[in-house]
């Protein structure tokens, strides 16, 4: 059974499932489906198209699911799907999809802290924290377990990727590779993300290998080159690959 202020507004086509919380000055629009044991506190507004998990945290003021803030969109049906148990703070704004990819996606288990925004088409895994007053432009893409500091700037089209540490303040136009700390004006490489490795379970073998494949990489003059070596140097090696292929299948260029 929900639980639903009399205070709020729910559209009666909006689909929600069971133990909801839905508190007062709560604005729920058609085509809405909502999982179950979510709550949202006073204020929360849930646009349409939404496609909402379980067990998510909804604070006040946050603006889930709204048009989205691109001259491209002519309002076309989009969805943005939200995973499970995401807690999502004071004043979030995330935007739907547009034609481009037709829904904004995030994942699971991520912590999006007070007045960041999400825009159109951008694809967020699980595990990720966000600052503080981050803005995420359209199309940005990040993997699983990122940490992204407070008053962050990201260009559209970028990738982050996971594991990472961005330091607080960043502006950036260049995707951001795998387990490094990013950082400084302007944002470069800064090192390998060691703590939070460690505190992920990776072993310091494994913190070696992703070091020594990023010293073997922006060593050699020519990026290719460097892939090469690092590759040769541990074959088959998961990270390494990854952080291989992350770097080959940028379209913006990579931080240094």
């Amino acid at each position: 059974m929900n639980t639903i202020s009399p205070m709020a507004f729910v559209h009666p086509e909006a689909k929600l499932g069971d133990n909801n919380e839905i508190g007062p000055f709560c604005y729920i629009d058609k085509d809405v489906v909502i999982g179950d044991n979510n709550k949202l506190y006073n204020s929360v507004t849930i646009h349409q198209g939404a496609r909402i998990g379980n067990g998510n945290e909804f604070f006040p003021g946050a603006s889930i699911s709204t048009k989205p803030q691109d001259l491209k969109y002519r309002g076309e049906a989009s969805l943005c799907e939200i995973g499970d148990n995401n807690s999502i703070r004071e004043n979030v704004t995330i935007s739907r999809g547009t034609a481009s990819r037709g829904k904004t996606v995030v994942g699971s288990n991520n912590l999006l802290m007070e007045n960041m925004h999400i825009a159109h088409d951008c694809i967020i895994g699980s595990g990720i924290i966000i600052g503080n007053s981050t803005k995420l432009a359209g199309e940005v893409e990040i993997d699983d377990n990122a940490i992204i500091s407070a008053t962050v700037l990201c260009h559209q089209f970028c990738r982050i990727g996971g594991y990472v540490m961005i330091q607080g303040g960043c502006r950036f136009s260049l995707d951001i590779p795998p387990y490094i700390i990013a950082g400084k004006e302007p944002t470069r490489y800064c090192g390998i993300n060691i703590i939070g490795l460690r505190r992920r379970g990776y072993t310091n073998e494994q913190i070696d290998i992703i070091h020594d494949t990023y010293r073997t990489i922006y060593a050699n003059g020519i990026i290719k080159d460097g892939i090469q070596e690092a590759r040769a140097k541990y074959p088959n090696v998961e990270e390494v690959e990854y952080i291989c292929k992350f770097i080959e299948n940028s379209k913006r260029g990579v931080v240094r």
